[in-house]
Parts: structure tokens; sequence; C-alpha cells
């Protein structure tokens, strides 16, 4: 630790000043347990083995990949997985071979860079590849390098379709790395399973078939994960042979506000990271917002006075290259001794030794808790983690059932490759790559053959003998975005024309209206103009002390119910649906009190969003046993659906970030009342189908969190939400209570 004294423990008990600590536990360390390869490596590669030799778990992976299979490597955080693939990869550049490294952002190519020029392999030239390099920078990759360290985007867009210009690199590819394999869930893990199936093509066309190489720190199942990505065999290594630390693992809960609710988890995280950092603690903050992390850094910098200077910094998406890359280096270095961030720090950038982590509000899964967790004690000194609660009914759950937190396995991820929302495009995209075959259903299946129909209904594929040709114009892959179903970015522009961020299209009309206040870098600014054919917010800096909220208007329509089943007196169904929302208009919230300073009325384009969802029928008799008047029911089931969505995650692997939800009194469809739950993602990530699976233990554990939960009429520990479109507007806790145990029973 750094600095004598205090232990993390007793740093945390003194700031605890109002029963916050719910419970505290020390995980305790472990020994390294050591291993050898069945095949020694070659003496110049052996002597680039650090310390005491490889761990147990890195001889299993080196002999499994220099055997030609691929593994999904699942350890400990700094356990070491990125030795095993250096290790194999500079082995197979002795022999003539290249690598291909897929990191799910910029910053972790970079580090792993850094890590890859200090072994200083003999042979090896490396390289990032990224939206960030120069002109003269990818083509001196392309002509020279042997190793390209790059991310899934650069891949589909500036790589694959260029192929021709990668002959050499490709037609040698021995090893694909795909980095923090438990990011690749949902529809970003939907799109790199039909990404890296294009690369097994493409390579496949210049002679090569890679190994691939998939690592990931806390994930369940992660061969199965792993296999439905890369659409080949993938053994598992999941024993862990590293040494580890002791842990302190607390968990904090913000004291309890008169009439219902709990204090901002930001503010005590704020508390805890200055408290930490001002006791000479090195310390990160993990927040669930890009707004949370700069209000974190800001709260934390004030409570520890000028003296802070820059040391404390927040670090987002939507910053700048240079911004991130300076900020990189500052942890590295020490300079920067607690920084609040996103979830853009939880992958494995190594950002030196840690001490603490802090974690504003629970992350959604138990797999994402430990991955953040694990970024201090990297050093296997003794580190202290901090799980600080939200206001979520989810949160406070596991703050009443705090066995759940350290008992609960982490969850498998969930992709939907059947997805025709995702399989179209990346068909499109092969086919302008390289002509389709019959050959090609090896890699999709029988998907393929109605992907391929109904591109070529649309003219984007034309069928010439037994091969498939694409007919449009410009490359398919620029209009393909692999993570929000879209590549288009609004751009932010200060009043002097300077790039102040950006914001992806989906996020753009909720958070960059014109009124909206934006932060970025601790400074305020407020949205004047939003220009839709430029894709452009124009901002002008303000020292305004408040925050914006939308307001959204939400109609659902059902497309087709495909599964029927009764859950207690309710009907659930499981089907596809197509959600209309519109920004219409937004109120101004005070900073620190959220007192409502003003609403406006805003006229923006609605959006369409043609997805999956499970839903409710709650027939009138329900209502009626229920004892609730036609003026309480919209309030009913409006706390029900919230409180719905934020159980969730119990049961699927989600947050409540991934999900939208509908209810209403009567759906002129049914005429019924009906509550929808909905994927928040084109064509379904696989999520409506484990809500549907869940059923009665969904509603009961829904049920549950209302009734436990001491407020009287309703909060944000039970039945509000913080990302409601219509700000919470109307609610009935009682309602909602009275209506789950009549549909149960």
């Amino acid at each position: 630790m750094h600095g004598a004294g205090a232990s993390v423990e007793d740093v945390l008990r003194g700031l605890a000043a109002d029963g916050q600590l719910v419970d505290v536990r020390t995980l305790p360390g472990r020994p390294a347990t050591h291993g050898v390869p069945a095949c020694p490596l070659p003496p110049w590669l052996a002597e680039r083995v650090p310390g005491d030799g490889l761990w147990s778990h890195q001889a299993v992976a080196l002999d499994l990949l220099r055997r030609g299979a691929s593994v999904a490597l699942a350890t400990g955080t700094a356990s070491g997985k990125s030795l095993c693939y250096q290790l194999a990869i500079g082995e197979a550049v002795g022999a003539g071979g290249t690598g291909l490294l897929l990191f799910p952002t910029k910053a972790l190519a970079h580090d792993q860079l850094r890590a890859v020029g200090s072994l200083e392999l003999p042979g090896v030239v490396a390289v990032t590849y990224d939206g960030d390099s120069s002109p003269e920078e990818r083509t001196w990759a392309r002509r020279h390098a042997n190793v390209v360290l790059t991310n899934p985007d650069m891949l589909h867009a500036g790589i694959l379709p260029t192929h021709g210009r990668w002959a050499r690199f490709l037609g040698s590819l021995r090893y694909v790395v795909l980095d923090e394999l438990h990011t690749l869930r949902g529809v970003f893990g939907t799109h790199v399973a039909h990404l890296i199936r294009r690369l097994r093509r493409v390579c496949a066309a210049y002679g090569s078939a890679p190994v691939f190489v998939c690592c990931s720190a806390t994930i369940g199942s992660p061969a199965a994960l792993a296999a439905e990505i890369t659409g080949v065999d993938v053994a598992a290594v999941t024993d862990d042979g590293s040494p580890s630390g002791d842990r302190v693992f607390a968990l904090w809960n913000p004291p309890a506000l008169d009439g219902g609710g709990r204090g901002s988890a930001h503010v005590e995280t704020a508390r805890i990271l200055a408290g930490l950092v001002g006791s000479g603690r090195r310390a990160i903050a993990f927040t669930r917002s890009r707004r949370g992390a700069e209000l974190v850094a800001a709260q934390a910098k004030g409570r520890l006075g000028a003296s802070s200077g820059t040391s404390l910094r927040p670090y987002r998406g939507g910053f700048l290259p240079e911004e991130r890359r300076e900020i990189e280096r500052a942890l590295w270095e020490g300079s920067v001794r607690g920084v609040a961030a996103t979830n853009a720090l939880e992958l494995g950038v190594d950002i030196g030794g840690l001490d603490a982590c802090i974690l504003d509000g629970f992350p959604g899964t138990i797999a994402s808790m430990w991955q953040q967790a694990g970024r201090a004690g990297r050093a296997c000194q003794e580190s202290l983690a901090v799980l600080v609660a939200g206001e979520d009914a989810l949160d406070q759950w596991l703050m009443a059932h705090p066995d759940e937190v350290f008992a609960r396995a982490p969850e498998p991820a969930v992709v939907n490759v059947a997805n025709p929302f995702v399989l179209e495009p990346h068909v499109a995209c092969a086919a302008y790559e390289s002509p389709l075959t019959p050959d090609d259903r090896d890699l999709w299946g029988g998907e393929l053959d109605e992907a391929v129909r109904s591109l070529v209904v649309a003219d984007e594929l034309v069928v010439r003998g037994t091969r498939v040709v694409y007919a449009g114009a410009g490359f398919p892959a620029f209009g393909v975005g692999l993570r929000s179903g879209s590549s288009a970015e609004f751009r932010i522009v200060d009043e002097e024309g300077r790039l102040v961020g950006t914001v992806d299209e989906a996020r753009a009309f909720d958070s960059v209206h014109p009124g909206a206040i934006y932060l970025h870098q601790g400074q305020h600014y407020r949205v004047a103009r939003l220009d839709l054919d430029d894709r452009a917010a124009w901002v002008d800096a303000t020292d305004a002390l408040e925050w914006t909220q939308a307001r959204t208007s939400t109609e659902l329509s059902i497309v087709d119910e495909e599964r029927t089943t009764k859950v207690g007196r309710a009907l659930l169904s499981l089907g596809r649906v197509e959600v209309t929302q519109q920004v219409v208009g937004y109120q101004r919230r005070a900073s620190g009190s959220g007192e409502v300073l003003e609403r406006r009325e805003l006229t923006l384009p609605p959006t369409r969003l043609a997805t999956r969802a499970f839903w409710y029928t709650v027939h009138d008799g329900l209502l009626d046993d229920a004892l609730l008047a036609p003026r309480q029911v919209p309030g009913s089931l409006h706390a029900a659906e919230h409180a719905a969505i934020g159980m969730l995650p119990l049961f699927t692997i989600c947050d409540r970030w991934d999900v939208g939800g509908v209810s209403t009194a009567f759906h002129p469809q049914t005429a019924e009342a009906m509550i929808f739950i909905y994927d928040g993602y084109v064509g379904g990530a696989g999520i409506a189908e484990l809500g549907f699976a869940s059923g009665s233990r969904h509603l009961q554990a829904t049920l549950d969190a209302i009734v436990s939960c001491p407020c009287d009429t309703g909060c944000p520990s039970c039945v509000q939400s913080p990302k409601c479109g219509n700000w919470n507007e109307p609610l009935d806790k009682a309602g909602s209570i009275a209506l789950l145990r009549v549909i149960l029973g």
C-alpha cells in the first residue's frame, strides 16, 4: 500500500459516519501454482518469461495454442493472460506467421502495444491500427507490420473491405486474439460473431486458418460464448494459477432519506474516492454514465481542495483521443492518483498499482462487478473494493441480500446470431469482399439463404450462377455500426468551432437536444442548436449548476406474438414488436437538490425500433380483484413495469439500460391492460427470451423488491426509474403491490 499507518479497511471505516457499511469481508489471497509447457519454448522465447516461470494456466493455454486448438482463457485480473498470446504470437512470427489482436477499445490496444514492445520479441513488428492512425501510419502498417493491434470496428470498416492490401498479412495469419470476451454480448457480440466469420472467409481465400485466443477475466460458460463468436470449437482454460493478495470487499449503502429513498451514490462515491486519495492511496471509481464520471470527479476534487491540482480526473467516452492518451499516461506514471471513469477503463488497461476501486452503483452483472473490482491490487498488494449502492431496486435488493453479491456465479453472456437485422448487413459486406458461394453455408448455416433472398429482393445482391455478388455502390461496411446499430455520430462543437466531443446517433436526441446541458471535463455546456443535417450540436459554455432530462413519448405495436404461457393469472407472451419514440420536451433541474427549474416542449423527429419483447396481458378481472379504481390503473401498471425492469438483471444478462418498457391501461391491439419489456437493440439481443423464461420468478422478485422498500409512495429504490421518459409520472406503489399479489395468487 502507498503510505504508512492505517489499513484500507481502517480508512474506509473512518469514512462511514452514518452506518453506511452494510457488510465488509476479506477475500483471502492465494499462492502461485506454476506449470511447464509440454514442449519447451525455444530458448530465445523462454528467456522472456518473467519471474519464476509460467503459472499453470499459462502453460496449459500455450500447449493448446501451439497444437492448433482455439482457447477461451478465463482467469482472474492480472493473471497474465496477455503473456500467453504474446509468447504464442512471438513464436509464430519467428516461423513467418502474423498475429491480429482485437480489443474493444482503442485505449486497451495502445496499452497492449506497450506490453508487446516491452518483451522485445525478435522479429516482431507491432503497430496499433485504429481511427486515430494517420494515413501514413496505416500505409506503413500494411507494408511492414506482422502484429496488428486494432478493434472490431476497424477490422470491419478499415481492413476487410480492402483485404487485397492486406494479402501478405492475412495469408500468414496464425493467431487472432479476442480480448475482453465478456464485452462481446448482446448486439455488439452478435456483430462481432458475423465479423469473425467474414475474417475467416477472407483468410481462407489467402490460404490461412487462424487459431483464436479468447480472453476474459470473469464470465460464465466462456467456451460456449467463444464458440458462438468464432464459429469454431474452443477449449476452456479456467483454473487460475496466478497469485493474488488479500482483498477487502465492502458493501456501502447511502444514508436513508426522510420520506423514502437514499442519498446520492455519486456523493458517497466522491467522498470515498477523496478520502482514499487524501490518505495516500491510488484509487479508481467506476460510474455507470458519462455524466456520473464528471460529477464524481468534480465532487471529489472539491473535497480535496486546491491541493488536488490535476491528480484527480474524469475519464469517459466522448473525450478526444489526445485527452484519453494524456490521462492514461498520467495514470501509468502516477501523477494522477484518482480517476472517476466509465467502463472505458473497466477493461484490461494496465493503469499501475491501484490500491482501491469504488463501484458507483451495481454495474449490471456480477461478471462486470468482479472485472471492475479487479482493477485494484494487480501487484498482489492488499486492496479494497467498495460497491456503493444506487437507488435502483436491484442495488437495494443486493444490499438486503449481501450473500448474493459474493455467492452468485458470473453470468454467461448471450448473442443472437440469427438476428436478421445484424446478419443481413454482414452478408452484404461479405459479398462485397468476395462473391458468396454455397460453401459459405459452412460459416452461416441455414440463415444464409434467407438473408441472401432478402438482400436480392432489396437489390443489394445479384445472383450470377452459383455466385452472389454485391450490387450496391461504395463500401457497405461504412453504413453498418457494430455497437449502436448505426455508424453515425453527432459532433459537439463550441461557439469557436472547436470540437468538444461526440455522441452516437442513438443517444443524440436524449442528450444533446436544444437546451440540454452537456458536461465535459468539468465544464457545463448548454446546447444552443442541434443541426440534424450536419449531425452537429452547437454548444455554449455556461456556469449554470443544473442538469436536464428529456421527456419521451413511446408507442409500441405487436408485430408477431410467437409464444404464450400463463404466469399466475396473467398471460405472458414473447414476440416481435415495433417501438416508436419521440422526444417531446425536457426539464431543467437544479444540481444537488433536484428541484425542477423549468419545463419546455420540443419537436424532434420520431425514431422507430424493430425489436423483440416479452409482455404481460392483464385482463379486467385482475384489475377488479386488485380493487384498483380506473384512475389508479395507469400508475399501478407503470410502477410494476419500472420495478420489473429494475429486477430483470437477476435473470438475464443485461442491465436496466439494455431494455425499455411500456405500460398502458388499454392497448388498441388487445383492448386490455398491458406491460411490455423490450430489447433496446434492433432485432433483439436475446434478453426478451430470457425474460420470458424467467416468468413467475421474475414477477415474484419484483413484488418482493417493492414490498420490502420502506418508502410510503414509491422511490428510486422500488418503482421510480432514472431513465423514465415520462419523468416517473404517474406511479402508484400500493396499486402495483395489489396488482402483482393478485396476479401471483
